[in-house]
């Protein structure tokens, strides 16, 4: 049976666009019809139990409600009873006998989410009903039959967890008869639009909230943040910002203030910042590779000074935590390595200040550090501090691509 993805999009309620998440809605297509185990992986908050029940939705079994299992919600106590159910009397507090999850699902489709954190020792059973449907409740020496097809879902790397041994490998390639990865949502930016303006209807319908809609200013804004939490932490942001914005139609600046009081919460700890939270992401990434600079500038003149001086007692004095002993394995370097320019001139000529514009030193310094790392982009955006995806944009903007060569030297 073939299931048009359009269609099924719609009745599932998968939001997007984006190439990556059409490639998902087709496996979906493609397996939800076939009678096979599917492992979902993916970041936390990506959608893997929409995925799930959209499987379930467009398959035999959709006749039969989805049984949903967090493995990570059940303590390891009573995780095969909450599976595979008790006898009366089989511990304390088991008063009469229960029906497990899997007996529950009997015909129809389980869905075991946080796969990785079920304990090795419910693992064991849970690959035995997985390729026999057979299983015992707990207490019972009776071994009761199960029709239901499993669908399971994980943040955490298996291959990992199965070379540390938290993880069985042959429940790992049990469940992986197909997989499907779910992007996060800053592989998928182009989504973010029709994401935001669901999640704003669906919010404001059900609260009575005048919705005025978002800046396009806005949305850019949002589409340069990481989102870790991917679409839970964009849904939980939207709502936030319709609460306090109740009637307004969302600006630049509202989303700027509510995301400077993201970062401000999850750097809380950290008593130094790279940069000021409080500006613009452009005028951000100019300060990141400013910065980078003239720190480079500044270590550079003090090495310099350090060994033209009293280099012991100097170091010592810029760094406490460097003992005598510590010092004997320095070596002197040549003066002429710590030239951080070509011809010893400065970052910034003399004659050139009152000129230089801010987007020259930018492209300058990617220009530059590009041919550094051998055109390595991975490596260019981790020097300058910024993303990755910021450095393929800035290429672009700036149009490098022809002047960017390899050193092939």
């Amino acid at each position: 049976m073939k299931i048009d993805i359009q269609r099924l999009q719609k009745q599932s309620g998968i939001i997007g666009t984006s190439e990556k998440i059409l490639e998902v809605l087709g496996l979906i297509a493609q397996v939800a019809p076939v009678d096979i185990s599917v492992l979902i992986t993916g970041e936390s908050g990506t959608g893997k139990e929409v995925m799930a029940r959209a499987i379930h939705k467009h398959s035999k079994r959709s006749n039969i409600l989805m049984v949903t299992v967090n493995c990570g919600a059940i303590p390891e106590g009573i995780i095969e009873s909450e599976l595979f159910g008790h006898k009366k009397g089989s511990f304390t507090g088991a008063s009469e006998d229960r029906k497990g999850y899997f007996e529950q699902a009997n015909k129809g489709t389980i869905f075991l989410d946080e796969i990785g954190e079920a304990p090795l020792g419910a693992q064991v059973k849970l690959l035995r009903v997985l390729e026999t449907g057979e299983y015992m409740r707990v207490g019972e020496s009776k071994v009761r039959y199960t029709d239901v097809r499993v669908l399971a879902a994980t943040n955490k790397n298996l291959v990992e967890l199965v070379k540390k041994n938290q993880f069985r490998q042959d429940l790992y390639y049990r469940l992986k008869t197909v997989r499907i990865n779910i992007p996060s949502l800053r592989d998928r930016v182009e989504d973010i639009n029709p994401l935001v303006e669901r999640f704003a209807l669906e919010f404001t319908r059900s609260n009575e909230i005048l919705y005025r809609g978002f800046m396009p200013e806005a949305i850019r804004v949002m589409k340069q943040y990481d989102w870790p939490g991917n679409i839970r932490e964009l849904k939980n942001f939207v709502e936030k910002i319709m609460v306090l914005e109740k009637g307004e139609r969302i600006t630049v600046d509202m989303v700027n203030r509510e995301l400077n009081d993201v970062l401000l919460d999850s750097v809380s700890d950290n008593f130094q910042l790279p940069i000021s939270i409080n500006r613009s992401s452009e005028q951000a990434e100019i300060d990141i590779i400013l910065r980078q600079l003239f720190l480079l500038r500044q270590d550079t003149e003090l090495i310099r000074n350090l060994l033209a001086g009293d280099k012991e007692n100097n170091m010592l004095e810029v760094n406490p935590m460097l003992s005598n002993d510590n010092m004997k394995v320095i070596s002197p370097i040549p003066d002429s390595s710590m030239e951080v320019t070509e011809d010893g001139q400065p970052l910034i000529r003399d004659d050139a200040i009152g000129e230089i514009l801010m987007k020259n030193l930018e492209k300058e310094a990617i220009i530059r550090t590009l041919r550094f790392y051998n055109n390595n982009r991975r490596k260019t955006a981790k020097s300058l501090g910024i993303s990755e995806r910021t450095l393929y944009r800035k290429i672009e903007d700036y149009n490098l691509e022809p002047k960017i060569k390899r050193n092939n030297g």
